[in-house]
């Protein structure tokens, strides 16, 4: 995942900017595609933010998981609104980076939104993070481990 940022920059909640090669080393990502205008994004981040939170914040050894927001927002203002309102302490693409639409195009997203789970070389484990959250919560992420071939003897 360190390769697909290679040479950039993400930012945290705080809007303060974060090396992508440190905070992604040995994690399985989410790339979260989403929008403060739209509703579906509105309805399922809240439980993307208390799955992040569960796994990676309250427990005793957290998971090696990191979401990256990729916004479709109208504006920085609205972009950095949305994070700071609903979001989870994890990262995103600052608003005026052109990659986003790289990243689109890449992980084939005409919908949002979109939780494209993917290895640390940028290779896809699923693009059904949303469904695999709402219909097997925590457990999912065992799943993606396996996935990814990354991770031996994990236990969540």
């Amino acid at each position: 995942m360190v390769d697909v940022f290679s040479g950039r920059l993400l930012m945290n909640k705080d809007g303060h900017l974060v090396d992508p090669e440190e905070a992604l080393q040995n994690k399985i990502v989410g790339l979260y595609f989403s929008a403060a205008w739209c509703s579906l994004c509105r309805e399922f981040t809240p439980t993307l933010c208390d799955f992040y939170s569960e796994l990676v914040e309250e427990a005793p050894s957290p998971a090696p998981f990191e979401i990256v927001f990729i916004s479709s927002d109208r504006s920085s203002e609205e972009m950095v609104d949305y994070m700071q309102e609903t979001h989870g302490d994890w990262l995103a693409l600052p608003f005026h980076d052109p990659f986003k639409h790289e990243l689109k195009k890449k992980y084939n997203i005409t919908a949002i939104p979109k939780l494209v789970i993917v290895k640390q070389t940028g290779e896809v484990i699923t693009d059904k993070g949303r469904k695999h959250i709402r219909e097997r919560g925590l457990n999912c992420f065992r799943n993606w481990v396996e996935g990814a071939n990354v991770f031996e003897n994990f236990c969540t």
